[in-house]
């Protein structure tokens, strides 16, 4: 099994969770991209909570977002970034809007108590493949396309990829920059917020404590991934004896899911 080639802090561009997280704890720069996605006025934003994780139910399938941010009228805001081709996007959209209301709503609030939500996917590919740069989804009636359900949920994608004359050259800027993090190219945008953007991705890069924080992921990240193989070795040498997920579950005491994914890559990495 070939590792993740992995890369050092000064390396590492927007697109990369650990760098974008700590470039949108920043409230001031946060509050500008929302803007700038979103192309309406926002007054503050409360200091967005990065890598924020939701597990309401103890057999539920928990989430952690990359930013979560709040504004002055209470309206949710969670942005992820998203790299390489993901089928499940759209589904993964619906199951976070989901929880995020489940977690605003479950202290016996009122439905109409919930707050507008914005879930926003920055990504690294076309998920839609019609080069737009940006998507935008919410509830429409099929049989008149003008009657909104106004339940204020959005869902929005954009992409990096995007070929089409639907956005400023300001956010072309950003969706560029999100790529190329560079000096070089910090040198040739004419937007000042890539210029606010990148004395804070710099700021973050000198910073030896934020080095030393990354490196730390680093090393759990490796373990986690050295667990993890072991524990999938384990597993199809069993599978390849003709056991059964269910039987290989209860030698390794494991959970019968996480068997069948492993034995699921297994044979799709086969194909």
């Amino acid at each position: 099994m070939q590792m993740p080639v992995e890369k050092t802090l000064q390396s590492l561009n927007l697109e990369d969770d650990f760098l974008f997280a700590k470039v949108m704890s920043d409230s001031e720069i946060c509050r500008r991209v929302l803007e700038k996605i979103l192309r309406i006025p926002i007054k503050k934003v409360m200091v967005p909570t990065a890598q924020r994780t939701i597990d309401i139910l103890l057999e539920s399938k928990g989430i952690r977002l990359d930013v979560y941010v709040n504004d002055e009228r209470g309206t949710v805001y969670n942005i992820e970034m998203q790299r390489g081709r993901k089928k499940e996007l759209p589904k993964r959209s619906r199951y976070y809007a989901g929880c995020i209301d489940l977690d605003l709503i479950m202290a016996g609030k009122e439905y109409w108590q919930l707050k507008k939500s914005f879930i926003i996917f920055i990504c690294t590919f076309d998920p839609f493949h019609e080069k737009r740069h940006i998507y935008t989804f919410e509830n429409r009636c099929l049989e008149n396309l003008s009657l909104s359900l106004k339940d204020d949920s959005v869902k929005i994608f954009l992409n990096t990829k995007g070929k089409q004359n639907d956005i400023d050259i300001e956010m072309q800027e950003f969706l560029s920059y999100i790529e190329d993090s560079s000096d070089q190219f910090a040198e040739r945008a004419t937007s000042p917020l890539i210029r606010e953007i990148h004395q804070k991705v710099k700021q973050i890069k000198e910073s030896r404590e934020t080095e030393v924080e990354y490196m730390t992921l680093l090393q759990r990240d490796r373990e986690n991934r050295e667990e993890g193989a072991a524990s999938a070795i384990r597993i199809l040498k069993l599978y390849s004896k003709n056991f059964s997920v269910e039987k290989i579950a209860e030698t390794l005491n494991m959970d019968p899911e996480y068997v069948a994914k492993v034995i699921a890559d297994y044979e799709n990495a086969l194909i």
